[in-house]
Parts: structure tokens; sequence; C-alpha cells
């Protein structure tokens, strides 16, 4: 049956993926975004529904101050005897196991594991429990390391012991183990996470080692893909469903202008087959977007999304910079208020910011709010957020000349007002049509027609222009101030639709689109 990758689009890297009967569950970096480590969970591998985050409460990590593309890396999710673990490392803190029994509940507190290293695994076996990262214990030399822990306390208990040093691809990370047909298989990541990332794997008779290479190694990468439909694959999963066949989920980008992509690493799905005792990738190493495995569900489309305003609880699929103020927000009874922050610098989104990741390159976002600014610089809107130095705000800002609706471009050291359009009072609908090269930007006042305010390039919102960028686009709802006021945002819808057919520009009233 065929089916289309990414499985999971838009900023979801990292994919690590578990399966308990017929259920599969699949969790992702999240970086600097709470909640952390976004939970997915499918009955057909194509088909995926988020029904948390591991990291919900502020009590159970403190992101306050990670960076840009810092915070949580390259989670794991196993499975034995009843609970459920997810490990991960926190940038600069170290490497914690966080566990449960329902996935769909909430997740412990950490519990820290003494070991070096980032994107921590854990591998079970006869009631014991073994830890695995890319720490190196001979200085110069990269290696993956393999120590057997205390699932409850994290505490060693045998020695920190390298089992792999890779193919020599460099950047060698993201170790997993497996054991199939009397052999353990070590895979991992080489090349870094750009454009030549691959997946490697090697084997051994006994857990420890020695590990010996694949031949064929890699087994997975875009590396020398001249058609540049998906690149930068690597850093995967592999596991076998229900029916017996066996498959890798991993991470790629799908580039929008050239060797640019604004959505970041997405999350996909590849066959596996067994040839003279290695998984092999059918149908040859290089990723492609459309793909034909044994699968026994049809992929659906994605659906339209809008958050319910009725519920006092945010949806999973929210997340906010760093940590949720409580303070700022307030939500139910049919809308969603936002209590205007103030910047700390002039690229600053700043704390009232609730987004959601961009699902796709062409998608509609669209909402209606009102905003009755008091202080000069009271500002609310609809924001594209890459990180702190890159994103597009879209809204409603009062000046020394009036009240405006603005678009200000911010990329690094470049800002620019696209857009300065005089605005009267009355209810706001904002909609931003996007593509993979453009987002468009239109308006309304009240039942008024959609006027197209500008237009701009996604190529600087792209993750190889803002540099060493781990994330992806994300699309949401700011309020911002320059100084204390009590200006606030009041928020009646917040709607994304993936759209499938080429736009048509918007000619109509906005309740058209509603």
């Amino acid at each position: 049956m065929k089916f289309q990758n990414p499985i999971i689009k838009g900023f979801h890297p990292d994919p690590s993926i578990c399966r308990v009967g017929e259920d599969y569950y699949l969790v992702h970096s999240s970086f600097e975004y709470f909640p952390g480590i976004p939970i997915f969970h499918s009955r057909d591998l194509v088909n995926w529904e988020q029904i948390g985050n591991c990291i919900s409460r502020a009590e159970q990590m403190n992101l306050r101050y990670v960076g840009n593309s810092g915070g949580i890396w390259a989670p794991t999710i196993r499975y034995d005897r009843g609970i459920f673990y997810v490990t991960a490392t926190l940038e600069q803190y170290g490497n914690f196991i966080v566990s449960t029994s329902d996935p769909r509940s909430e997740w412990s507190d950490p519990v820290w594991v003494p070991v070096g290293g980032i994107d921590p695994s854990l591998y079970f076996e006869n009631g014991r429990a073994y830890y695995c990262t890319n720490q190196s214990i001979h200085p110069g030399k990269e290696e993956i390391t393999l120590e057997e822990i205390d699932i409850h306390t994290g505490m060693l208990k045998s020695p920190v012991t390298s089992i792999w040093s890779g193919t020599g691809g460099g950047y060698l990370e993201a170790p997993h183990i497996y054991h199939h047909d009397g052999w353990y298989y070590l895979m991992a990541a080489e090349g870094g996470t750009y454009f030549n990332h691959m997946a490697t794997i090697a084997r051994s008779r006994s857990l420890w080692g020695e590990y010996v290479g694949y031949s064929g190694n890699p087994i997975l990468t875009n590396r020398h893909d001249t058609t540049r439909e998906v690149q930068c694959s690597g850093h995967g999963d592999l596991f076998q469903d229900h029916f017996g066949n066996w498959w890798m989920v991993h991470l790629a980008i799908r580039p929008a202008r050239r060797t640019m992509s604004h959505l970041g690493r997405e999350t996909f799905l590849t066959p596996v087959v067994w040839k003279d005792g290695w998984p092999t990738i059918k149908g040859g190493r290089m990723e492609t977007i459309e793909k034909e495995g044994p699968l026994w569900n049809n992929q659906r489309k994605l659906a339209r999304w809008e958050a319910d305003f009725n519920s006092c609880s945010w949806e999973p699929q929210w997340i906010f910079l760093r940590e949720r103020k409580e303070a700022l927000f307030k939500r139910g009874e049919g809308y969603l208020r936002l209590i205007s922050s103030m910047q700390s610098v002039c690229t600053d989104i700043g704390n009232t910011f609730a987004a959601v990741r961009q699902p796709d390159f062409n998608c509609v976002i669209e909402t209606v709010y009102q905003f009755n600014p008091e202080e000069l610089g009271d500002e609310s809107g609809l924001a594209i957020y890459l990180e702190s130095g890159f994103h597009y705000r879209f809204g409603k800002r009062k000046t020394n000349q009036g009240e405006f609706l603005i678009l200000e471009k911010t990329a690094e050291d470049f800002l620019q007002t696209a857009c300065l359009i005089p605005i009267e009072n009355g209810k706001i609908r904002l909609r931003i049509e996007c593509d993979k090269e453009q987002y468009h930007f239109y308006y309304a006042i009240g039942e008024g027609e959609v006027t197209l305010a500008c237009s701009a390039s996604t190529r600087f919102l792209s993750c190889e222009i803002a540099g060493k960028c781990f994330t992806g686009v994300v699309m949401g709802l700011y309020a911002l101030s320059q100084k204390q006021t009590s200006a606030y945002m009041e928020v009646e819808s917040f709607i994304i639709e993936p759209c499938y057919d080429k736009y048509k520009k918007s000619t109509h009233s906005f309740q058209e689109f509603l």
C-alpha cells in the first residue's frame, strides 16, 4: 500500500517509537518549548494523534534559561513490564528518565542518570535496564558507550563500557540497541544532522560487544541524492509491527527553496527488510516522499484544527517559549485572553506567546480577536516564529501617529516594517496563507472584506539562514508592550487548516473562510 512521507509533518525531529500490542507511540525533541517531548499514538503507523507531552508540569523541569535550540534533545521511548519510559537530554544539565503506566496521563518527575553524552537510549532484557549514549571515555575518540542502570534511581550498576566507534562519518550519536535472531544490533546516526546525515548499523553476539559495522553502511542517507526531494535523512529507530514487518522512523527535511526549509526536520517512515542478517531499507537507502509498504489502513489527509476556548484546558498541541506563565493567559467561556507582556529586547517575542507547530508548507492560519491598546507600543496579533532573532509579527500596534496594522520582519540584525496600514476599532480578523516560498498576510475589520496586506518570503525563517537551528517554524498568538499596560488580547477563534490545492487570492469576506 502506498503512503506519503512525512508521516508527521512540521517541526517533529529525532523520532523514537515503541509498540505495545497493536498500539504505537512516538516521541520527538522539543528543544526550548514547553510542554516538552510531544507524544503521539497510532494504530496503523500513518495516522497519528498527539495525546500529550511527557514534560507537562513546570515543576518537572526548568527550561527558563535554555537558549535557542537548547532545552530537551533526542528522546527515546521504550516499554517494559507495564511501564513506559522516556529518556532524553536536557542540554547543559544532563540525561534523565520519566515514566508512566499510561502515556495519555501525566509522566513522573525526572530521574537523573549520571552518564555523559547526548541522545540517550534504553534497552531492557531479563528484568535489567541498560543505558546507551555517545559519551566518550577515551579523549579525542568518538564512541557509543553502554552501562547497566537501576531504572528506578538512575544509578549505575556496571562500568561505562565503549562498544562501538562508528564508521568514521563523524558526529556519532543517536544510538539504539535491538536484539534479533541471536544478534544484538546497534544503530546510530553519523555525519551531523544536516546534508551528510545518515543512519549506520553494527552487530555483535554479545550485548557488550565487540560490535562490527555493516559493510553496506550507511543503511539510510540522502547525502548524494540530486533530486533534492528529501534531504538530511538520519537519526532513526527500528521496530517490528504486530504483523511481523520491520520499519524505521527517522528524521529528514523537505526543502522549500533550493536547500532551505523553514519547517525543520520532520518524521518519516520507511519499510525495512532483512538481508544476510542485516536490516536494509526496502527500495534503496535514499528516502522518498512516496513510499510503499505492508500497511493495513489508508493514510488520511491532515484535518482542520480549531482550538476549543470553551475549555479551560490547553490542547496538547499548544507550546510556549521555555515556560507557560499562567498569569498571562485566561481561557474558557468561549475565549482566550492574552495579557500583554513587555519586550526585553527588540527581537524578543515576549512571554505572551502561545503557538502550535506549522503543520505543512501549504496551510492557512486564522484568528478573530479584539484588542484595545492603551499605551504606545501595545501590540497583538499572529506571529510566525523560528527563534528569537528570526520571526514575523502581524498585528495591531499603537503608535504616536495612531493605531496601525503592521507586519514586522526580524532576521538577526535586519528589522523591516513591511506594512503599516491605518486600522479602525473593531473586531480584527487575521489570516495567513502559507506556501513553500511565501507567507501571504490578510486582514479584515468586523465583517468586512478580506484584504491582502502584503506577502513575505519564507527564506528568512529557514533553519539554514538562521544557522545552527534545530527547530522549525511555529505559528501563534502574541501580545506585546513596551511598558506596563493593562491592555489584553481577547481571542474568539484560532484555526489552522492544511491546504492541498494551489491558493487563490482571497477576495471574499472573511465569513466565507470560517
